[in-house]
């Protein structure tokens, strides 16, 4: 009887540990868990002292940028604001046009973020659905909670961020119309130099090459 009771405890303490292992393998998949130490990090450089100002806006920036790189797919959201033209063009047009992208996306993302300041960011809600999530978050601002909803999907054990909803407002789908008008009237070419300038607008006024 004894022996009996042994081999039971041992094995309910098998069960434990292996339900503890599955228990801590779903929180590191969830995109909440995924997301979080990459926010924490752009919100730490946000409130870097030594990085305020506008003097010093290129430097945060670019810390910034290589922070969230790995759970922000820039690419993805490239994609997705060109639509269907993304598949005419060449390899390197594609490359070309991340890299644009990714330089308007990080001036309204960002300069969003560095209008609210540096501040601890509240995780109020999590949606999954298939491969797709929502990641709702709140960021104090003068006596108030700006909601910031991050769109994210998975690739194969990674959510990656591919839109921003920020006040109701999506970076993708803001974008997507705006682009789509200019592809009606002036075609890809068209549509890049716009995007270029805005860029070289941007880098004019903070001394940015």
């Amino acid at each position: 009887m004894k022996q009996m009771k042994k081999h039971i405890a041992i094995l309910l303490v098998v069960m434990a540990v292996m339900l503890s292992g599955l228990q801590a393998s779903g929180q590191e998949e969830s995109p909440t868990n995924q997301l979080k130490p990459t926010i924490a990090s752009l919100f730490a450089i946000l409130d870097d002292v030594s990085l305020k100002g506008n003097q010093h806006v290129v430097e945060r920036r670019a810390k910034i940028m290589a922070a969230i790189s790995d759970r922000f797919d820039f690419r993805e959201m490239s994609k997705r604001v060109l639509g269907q033209t993304w598949h005419d063009l060449s390899d390197s047009e594609k490359d070309h046009f991340v890299t644009q992208v990714t330089k308007l996306l990080e001036n309204v993302y960002i300069g969003k973020l560095e209008s609210y300041g540096g501040r601890d960011v509240e995780f109020v809600a999590e949606r999954i659905k298939g491969k797709r999530a929502q990641v709702t978050t709140l960021v104090p601002y003068e006596g108030s909670k700006i909601p910031i909803h991050y769109i994210m999907q998975r690739e194969q054990d990674e959510w990656m961020v591919y839109d921003i909803n920020i006040e109701g407002v999506s970076l993708v789908r803001n974008y997507m119309e705006q682009f789509s008008s200019i592809l009606r009237e002036q075609k890809y070419q068209g549509l890049i130099k716009v995007i270029e300038e805005k860029n070289k607008t941007f880098a004019a006024e903070y001394g940015a090459s």
